[in-house]
């Protein structure tokens, strides 16, 4: 279980083969052509069309940003996808962010975007989600048979709880 606190999370809008690769451990780098800020912690994963739902998340292990042959050379072990499509994704891209995949987390059942995250549309690439909403989304994408969000979501609360008592005393 990942014991971090959740922190900034952000919603990426994913292919469904590279999402389902991603929540079966084939796929433990998920490469962008920006990196995502620093402070975030979870990623909530969207899989396009067909799907076109909220399917799991997973937690952020850290980035590298580097060439796309850099990138290439560090990860292509664990990228869950072949150089042809890597290449094409990065064509006239001079660097390129590998977003390291720690926990993954698959929901038990898709959620709309319009039910999980009040938004009609998916992003075109990421965005970040007000904590409200993500904690919210968190603690509804089912994990198995243990509820690892909920508990995370849980300790985000009572430390900032304790936050706020803090400043208010």
């Amino acid at each position: 279980m990942d014991s971090r606190a959740v922190g900034r999370v952000a919603l990426i809008s994913i292919h469904p083969e590279y999402a389902e690769a991603i929540l079966a451990g084939e796929k433990r780098v998920e490469f962008r052509k920006k990196p995502i800020a620093q402070d975030v912690t979870h990623v909530i994963l969207y899989a396009t069309k067909p799907i076109g739902a909220v399917i799991g998340a997973f937690s952020v292990d850290g980035q590298q940003t580097g060439s796309p042959d850099r990138l290439w050379e560090r990860f292509s072990a664990v990228s869950g996808i072949d150089r042809e499509k890597f290449e094409s994704y990065f064509n006239s891209h001079s660097t390129g962010t590998g977003i390291l995949i720690r926990d993954v987390y698959r929901s038990c059942k898709h959620l709309t975007l319009e039910s999980a995250v009040g938004i009609k549309r998916a992003p075109q690439s990421f965005q970040y989600l007000d904590r409200d909403r993500a904690l919210s989304l968190l603690e509804q994408i089912e994990v198995n048979a243990a509820s690892k969000f909920g508990g995370l979501a849980r300790d985000y609360l009572r430390v900032n709880q304790l936050e706020l008592q803090s400043i208010n005393d």
